[in-house]
């Protein structure tokens, strides 16, 4: 039975990217906002905006977090990954600039999210998750990479994380 899974990204950036990996289609995963879904949040204030990441982060057992351009500087993305932590969430990263967007390009690689979120010892928790940078020089190759190994970067997340929470 294939995991549920949260992906947390930039929409205004890496929508493009994200379909992609979202479509490889060996898990499941929540369905992100449409433009008119988001607009009509946005109206609703920052509690709407919480509600609708809490339910869709509600019985995923990893989050993913697709690293781009902007990714670490979106206020969302944070929270994302703050509650998928503080729930006991497998978390993990996929640099994913080197994939092709709706225009053929590819973006330039933004900062680690991870890096700036804290935990209670002080250490970043890039200390904690792990961030995969595909190899590959085209977009298909990098593509091809990922395809390969979610399924394991998910559960060796999932693990980690239970690791985590026994100790």
């Amino acid at each position: 039975m294939p995991r549920r899974v949260f992906y947390s990204f930039d929409y205004e950036s890496d929508a493009w990217r994200a379909s992609m990996i979202r479509n490889i289609g060996i898990i499941k995963s929540s369905q992100p906002a449409s433009d008119n879904t988001w607009e009509t949040m946005k109206r609703g204030g920052d509690s709407a905006i919480r509600r609708w990441i809490d339910e869709q982060l509600h019985g995923r057992s990893c989050t993913i977090v697709l690293i781009g351009s902007n990714t670490a500087h979106r206020r969302w993305v944070k929270y994302e990954i703050e509650e998928s932590w503080e729930r006991g969430k497998g978390l993990l990263g996929i640099c994913i600039h080197k994939l092709l967007d709706q225009n053929q390009e590819e973006a330039d690689p933004g900062p680690n999210p991870f890096d700036a979120i804290l935990l209670p010892d002080g250490k970043p928790l890039s200390f904690r998750v792990h961030t995969y940078e595909p190899p590959g020089a085209t977009s298909k190759e990098v593509y091809t990479h990922i395809s390969k190994n979610l399924a394991d970067w998910i559960e060796m997340a999932i693990a980690a994380r239970k690791t985590a929470n026994t100790r």
